[in-house]
């Protein structure tokens, strides 16, 4: 089951090859439950409008139920982004600024860590700006990845049976936006539309 985040997370719905909602987690959960009420007879499944992972919500009860269930798991991702993590606010000393990190383990070769050490600001300072540096200047790249996962992982789920599915993988990877428009053209109008939507930014990368 994946995490519930908050703020700007926004997914999709489908009952089958039907598309129910799209938008905020609460609209597309009151959306979704309004369809099963309503007697949708097509298994329900959410996906992650960023990373097309699947989102379990519990559909027993009302509609306040629901909403309320997803309100609450909400919280705790609110206040500490995991229930397994410690944060650095617990262990800091009298006047250490608040930074809103977290801590968590990281493993190095004694040759990394003397290196780290020997930087200014030490370690956590250090590898804080080389992600930074990572992150800016492979963020090109980090897009058409996620956006190449996030299609594929759609499209095996809903579309791994229908024709076209190999050809179509082959073409998202290959950047062919027009063999992947070909390729998944048959498919159901609400399923091929999120395919693209999710692979717009694995497609653009020729242009």
């Amino acid at each position: 089951m994946v995490a519930l985040e908050t703020q700007e997370k926004t997914c999709t719905s489908f009952a089958g090859s039907k598309m129910i909602a799209t938008g905020d987690l609460r609209h597309v959960a009151h959306q979704t439950k309004k369809a099963i009420d309503a007697g949708a007879k097509e298994f329900v499944l959410i996906f992650d409008d960023r990373t097309a992972q699947p989102i379990e919500i519990d559909f027993r009860g009302s509609q306040k139920d629901v909403l309320a269930r997803i309100d609450d798991s909400q919280k705790p991702n609110l206040a500490t982004g995991s229930s397994s993590v410690k944060s650095e606010d617990a262990s800091r000393g009298p006047g250490r600024p608040k930074l809103g990190v977290v801590a968590r383990e990281v493993t190095l070769l004694p040759r990394h860590w003397d290196w780290l050490n020997s930087q200014p600001g030490g370690a956590s300072v250090a590898l804080r700006k080389l992600v930074d540096e990572a992150r800016h200047s492979n963020s090109g790249k980090d897009a058409i990845r996620q956006s190449q996962e996030a299609a594929y992982r759609f499209m095996s789920a809903m579309a791994g049976n229908l024709p076209g599915f190999e050809e179509s993988t082959r073409a998202l990877f290959a950047a062919d936006e027009k063999k992947f428009r070909e390729h998944i053209s048959a498919w159901p109008a609400d399923l091929s539309a999120y395919a693209l939507r999710l692979a717009a930014t694995a497609l653009q990368q020729r242009s």
